[in-house]
């Protein structure tokens, strides 16, 4: 169960697809065109799902931060997050792509910034050109919602599954803008375990490339620590005993998490022959409600 040297093997092996590293080298190659980059990030896990392989090639691009999925983070921690960019001279826009939330104001920074070099661009003979922007973004953050309702309409290819879109296109927001939408990709090796796990609860790696119910344990330690009070209301915990469970010195503390792992397969109904609780089905339930945005707003990666 607590098998942290597997976890890192099994990433290694599995998680970077062949055809993220062709990818990557289209994308460098496609900068040459961009005036503007647009980087979205899941605002639950910025640092995570931040492409730290690109951070080289785009650093001397005009970029705007897009904290996506910012309805299923923490309010606080998203302004703070924000302040965070603004601290490092890089423009944050908080989004929701399924309801078309912050939209307006992407645009409008986007303007801004381009206005900045307006005049630059004007004496490279690019009067009334488009701005032309890259969007990148990791898979799972919202991409390609985050183009439909930019352009509103379904341009880009949508998908639960990452890395969906695949075929490099440039869209046509109005007479001033044009993206150009690039496919998600990872990169070749993760800083820390820690990173992986957080991609983990996202979704982002496939739940197939880790343990399913070592992801869900670990996230469950997390929400414990941090938003146990969300853990109870959404299943309906009695909070003395989750306290006094948490307070028990003479088990380990993984035992400790496991009990309440258990505790909510029952309160779910996660039980199997013998009585047992079904660690796979409530390892499920934990995930799919952590990523649903069903156990409240929770942010990952603090500020």
């Amino acid at each position: 169960m607590n098998s942290n040297d597997k976890i890192s093997s099994k990433v290694n092996l599995n998680w970077y697809p062949g055809h993220m590293a062709k990818t990557k080298k289209q994308i460098i190659e496609d900068l040459k065109l961009i005036d503007i980059v647009a980087q979205i990030i899941d605002a639950r896990i910025p640092m995570s799902s931040t492409n730290s392989d690109l951070a080289e090639y785009i650093k001397d691009k005009k970029k705007i931060i897009i904290l996506n999925k910012s309805d299923l983070a923490d309010e606080k921690q998203n302004e703070k997050w924000v302040s965070y960019y603004n601290s490092k001279k890089i423009p944050a826009v908080l989004t929701d792509s399924n309801t078309g939330r912050g939209i307006k104001e992407v645009l409008k920074t986007i303007e801004r910034i381009a206005n900045e070099d307006r005049e630059k661009l004007e004496n490279k003979g690019r009067v009334g050109k488009s701005i032309r922007i890259m969007v990148i973004g990791i898979p799972n953050v919202g991409k390609s919602s985050f183009i439909n309702r930019m352009t509103n309409k379904v341009s880009a290819q949508v998908g639960n599954k990452p890395g969906v879109t695949k075929q490099k296109q440039w869209i046509k927001v109005n007479n001033n803008i044009e993206l150009l939408d690039t496919p998600g990709v990872l990169w070749p090796k993760f800083e820390n375990e820690q990173v992986a796990l957080n991609l983990a609860f996202t979704g982002t790696i496939k739940d197939d490339v880790l343990e399913k119910v070592e992801i869900a344990y670990r996230l469950l330690k997390y929400l414990l620590e941090n938003y146990k009070s969300n853990l109870i209301e959404r299943y309906k915990l009695d909070e003395n005993m989750v306290d006094i469970i948490l307070s028990n010195t003479d088990n380990m503390e993984n035992e400790n998490i496991l009990e309440i792992m258990n505790l909510i397969g029952k309160k779910r109904g996660a039980i199997i022959s013998g009585g047992n609780v079904d660690e796979e089905k409530v390892s499920n339930i934990l995930l799919d409600d952590f990523r649903s945005g069903k156990l409240g707003k929770i942010t990952i990666e603090k500020a």
